[in-house]
């Protein structure tokens, strides 16, 4: 399949878990400490769902507020994905919606499962890789619909090392996944750089396996700075995580000591990128020979060969990015099936960005190939 003479690889496309996956995948000696699954009202979807175990229950009430002043996105998208809906947003109508946006290779990541298990401190390090295991598991199932067209990226634990390693390895060796993620949330107050992590990023970079970047942000945690405002904390939440992860990696010297480790900072959006590899590298002038002895490059080099960002539909900045840093570091994405997807027009929406063809061909396969190791 090629869209106007592109192919199209979406670094980034989203699945809707059902409702019964860890009572499914759960390994039993884990279920009676599993997340559940709640169904939203029939009009929000039906089928989005809510992990309501691991939410905490004053933030429930603020959900359903929010969802009810997204109504109009959301009803857009309720119309544009009625069919794969009706269908339970099974791997077949995964591969429909994927035939009518026009996107020949999807990254699967998931929707409740985001914020699965790593944005939370203190779970237990054995009950958060039961539960990485169990996701894992469903999704290998779900892409044996067409393996070659629907890839696993594997979500990890990062409560204890040995376990992160363990499960990176399983799902790569074993369930074939081409990349593994992570939330970008500091866990159990250990910043990314840690050399607690070491021991990950050394299997990652052995095994030529990307770590992907993709926020689940709390914006509950916002309400003091921005208050009852989705507007306000939507915007900031993702980039800023992102954001805050990428320098962790660059200045606290994870590239520099794992040099063929590969990343990728999603759903947040590029725009972003040209200003903090600047700001990064004005900081690093001043502070470096202090705080970053380490480092032997500038942060922008350590930018060019180790990150790549996604760009959605209709960010227009990307043509800056391009111009500031070279075309060959962004990714696309469709963000598909949430409410602020432009599914089913984002490859169309994309391709009217003012940008040559060539880094529209970059952006939409030849970038994210190189990402994920995919000829």
């Amino acid at each position: 399949m090629a869209k106007n003479g592109f192919r199209v690889m979406d670094s980034d496309m989203h699945i809707l878990e059902p409702e019964d996956l860890y009572e499914k995948f759960m390994e039993p000696q884990y279920l009676p400490w599993a997340p559940k699954l709640t169904a939203m009202p029939a009009r929000f979807g039906g089928r989005f769902t809510l992990m309501v175990d691991w939410q905490v229950k004053a933030r429930r009430a603020r959900y359903a507020e929010d969802r009810e002043r997204l109504l109009g996105s959301t009803l857009r998208m309720r119309d544009a994905t009625a069919p794969m809906r009706e269908q339970g947003y099974n791997a077949i109508s995964q591969l429909e919606a994927m035939n009518i946006e026009g996107i020949d290779v999807a990254i699967l990541f998931p929707t409740v499962c985001l914020n699965l298990p790593n944005s939370y401190d203190g779970v237990d390090g054995s009950l958060a890789a039961a539960m990485c295991r169990a996701y894992n598991n469903w999704l290998y199932e779900f892409c044996q619909a067409d393996p070659k067209r629907l890839k696993l990226c594997a979500i990890i634990p990062a409560h204890e090392i040995h376990e992160a390693v363990k499960e990176a390895r399983r799902a790569v060796t074993r369930l074939g996944a081409i990349g593994v993620f992570l939330h970008p949330g500091v866990v159990n107050s250990r910043p990314w750089h840690s050399r607690y992590f070491d021991p990950l990023w050394a299997e990652l970079e052995e095994m030529n396996i990307p770590i992907g970047w993709h926020p689940e942000a709390d914006e509950y945690l916002l309400e003091p700075d921005f208050g009852n405002s989705k507007l306000m904390r939507h915007a900031y939440a993702n980039p800023s995580e992102v954001m805050r992860t990428m320098m962790s990696m660059i200045c606290g010297g994870v590239f520099e000591h794992f040099p063929g480790l590969r990343a990728a900072f999603l759903e947040a959006n590029c725009g972003w990128a040209p200003f903090w590899v600047s700001r990064m590298e004005r900081e690093y002038k001043n502070f470096g020979p202090w705080d970053a002895p380490w480092l032997k490059r500038r942060p922008r080099d350590y930018y060019l060969r180790n990150c790549w960002v996604s760009v959605e539909a209709e960010e227009e900045e990307a043509r800056w990015v391009v111009e500031a840093l070279g075309g060959d570091n962004i990714v696309f994405s469709t963000d598909y099936p949430h409410f602020d997807s432009e599914f089913p027009r984002s490859v169309d929406s994309f391709l009217k960005q003012p940008l040559t063809d060539e880094a529209k061909r970059k952006i939409l396969w030849d970038n994210c190939a190189r990402l994920y190791g995919l000829s």
